[in-house]
């Protein structure tokens, strides 16, 4: 089984990273995340960038 989380944001720069990691801390098998930036102005893009 595999799950995807989607992130939808705009400007959550200060909530991103602790949503992120908290999903990632989910006892879930074949985990994807995948976040949805509508073009912030936040510094969000660095919390998640890989």
């Amino acid at each position: 089984m595999s799950v995807s989380v989607i992130i939808p944001c705009f400007n959550d720069g200060e909530f991103i990273e602790q949503a992120i990691n908290s999903i990632i801390n989910q006892s879930l098998p074949g985990l994807e995340i995948i976040v949805v930036d509508d073009g912030s102005d936040s510094g969000t893009k660095k919390y998640y960038q890989t």
